[in-house]
């Protein structure tokens, strides 16, 4: 049985994510309390009536893990949305749909909030220097950042996971600890102002979450009903908990062979 972060209304903070590369790394004393423990360095808060939140995109990225924290965090009052990418062009995802960026590394205002997808693509972006460089500025002054599926590996990348708790798809979660993450089987984990979730559900779970930390409860309820979010799936496979061993066992092998290499390269670029 998994926890899941408790949601507590209007507990809006702010706790630095200082990336590798730069002065130092923050690491919890106590891991293992998704709880976040503010220091001496703390930034001011966002203002609470305009958050600023950015979605990563690159190309072959699931849709789904950006579009469905999209649909929540853009109902948030005051929310400020931008999709960022390398150029302006239309992104291709990896079901053909493409999105078209709002804003680039270059030209994206400061975001309070930073929402990355996963998608085999993430585990590209994650050897891109352009965006582990945007990731990683972008963390050293966010309220939040947070991943969604294998969106994970980017913020790992980015020398933002190392020491803390994380999660991500079930069938990559143990490569997470080549960056120095710890990987746990929960469907969402905060650890100090990163915020990580799994698949394509646990990142609607997750916005929601993130919707009651940044406008309170009754304002995520409000959006829940609004997106009439109720799921009822009709089959009971969507986790590997409950899946066949042997199928779960095949995926994930087959998940590190075609995954591994890139990131063992990304973790030596970070840990060293």
């Amino acid at each position: 049985m998994t926890s899941e972060p408790d949601p507590a209304p209007n507990r809006s903070r702010t706790v630095p994510v200082q990336p590798i590369g730069a002065e130092y790394v923050e690491v919890p004393v106590d891991a293992a309390v998704p709880e976040p423990e503010t220091t001496g360095d703390v930034r001011p808060e966002h203002d609470p009536g305009k958050v600023r939140i950015a979605f990563l995109l690159f190309p072959d990225l699931t849709q789904l893990d950006l579009t469905g924290p999209a649909q929540v965090l853009a109902r948030v009052p005051g929310a400020a949305v931008e999709y960022v990418a390398a150029h302006l062009d239309p992104v291709p995802s990896d079901c053909g749909l493409a999105l078209v960026p709002t804003a680039t590394f270059a030209t994206a205002r400061t975001p309070d909030v930073l929402v990355v997808p996963g998608g085999d693509g993430s585990f590209d972006a994650m050897l891109d220097p352009d965006v582990v460089a945007f990731v990683r500025r972008t963390a050293e002054r966010a309220t939040w950042v947070t991943s969604v599926c294998t969106g994970a590996f980017v913020l790992g990348a980015a020398g933002l996971l190392a020491g803390k708790r994380a999660t991500t798809h079930w069938a990559s979660k143990p490569m997470l600890a080549a960056f120095g993450a710890d990987p746990v089987e929960q469907r969402i984990v905060v650890d100090g102002a990163v915020v990580t979730a799994a698949g394509v559900s646990a990142g609607i779970d997750m916005a929601l979450w993130l919707a009651g930390e940044l406008a309170g409860q009754p304002a995520a309820e409000h959006i829940q009903l609004q997106i009439e979010y109720d799921p009822q799936p009709p089959f009971d496979a969507g986790s590997a908990v409950r899946a066949d061993t042997r199928l779960v066992t095949e995926a994930r092998a087959a998940a590190e062979a075609a995954r591994g290499e890139r990131v063992a390269r990304a973790a030596a670029a970070v840990i060293r």
